[in-house]
């Protein structure tokens, strides 16, 4: 073939790519196709002398029946912190493992999946994909050391306050390095 035919062939190839990027329906799977690739990897475990100390509990925030939360009963326990949203290509692709992990911790890991989107949104987003994990919406202020600006943001959090893992963009929360990790903070 020649380089000319070659090109021609890329360039129809990159156009039609381009193009479903832009059409609505076909953006989304897509993105989450490609984030999913990203989140191949573990999320990396911060150094002790790295690790920033939350400061405060003082959070509150409500489950999807209404029900209140106070993230003070958290103190003293493992927790993970996923903050998502279902129109958000990283936040689903990402959303398997960390569905996985909690299967296999939620007994034993305080886990908060913290969205702002309205109820209906995400349980509609929830029931397609017959997930269960507890989602909460924030009523208070998040504390500063929790404070994000882009999703999904994922703080795994030692029994003393430390935050162990604190990760920005899609990861493999289902790993070998995160499970080991959560095993160990449990010991101590």
């Amino acid at each position: 073939m020649s380089k000319s035919k070659h090109n021609k062939i890329s360039n129809v190839i990159f156009a039609v790519f381009i193009v479903l990027l832009i059409i609505p329906q076909t953006r989304q799977p897509i993105q989450v196709f490609l984030q999913k690739g990203l989140a191949l990897f573990a999320p990396a475990v911060e150094d002790k002398s790295d690790q920033e100390q939350l400061d405060t509990y003082q959070w509150k925030l409500t489950d999807l029946n209404g029900e209140p939360y106070n993230f003070t009963s958290a103190k003293g326990q493992v927790v993970l912190i996923n903050f998502w949203a279902t129109w958000c290509p990283p936040c689903i692709a990402e959303m398997p493992s960390l569905v996985n992990l909690h299967k296999d911790y939620k007994d034993d890991v305080q886990f908060l999946f913290v969205s702002n989107e309205d109820k209906t949104v995400i349980n509609s987003f929830l029931e397609k994909r017959e997930f269960n994990i507890p989602v909460h919406q924030p009523i208070s202020a998040v504390p500063q050391a929790l404070n994000t600006s882009s999703i999904p943001r994922t703080l795994l959090i030692g029994r003393d306050g430390s935050i162990v893992i604190d990760k920005t963009g899609a990861s493999n929360w289902n790993s070998d390095t995160v499970r080991e990790t959560i095993d160990k903070l449990l010991l101590e």
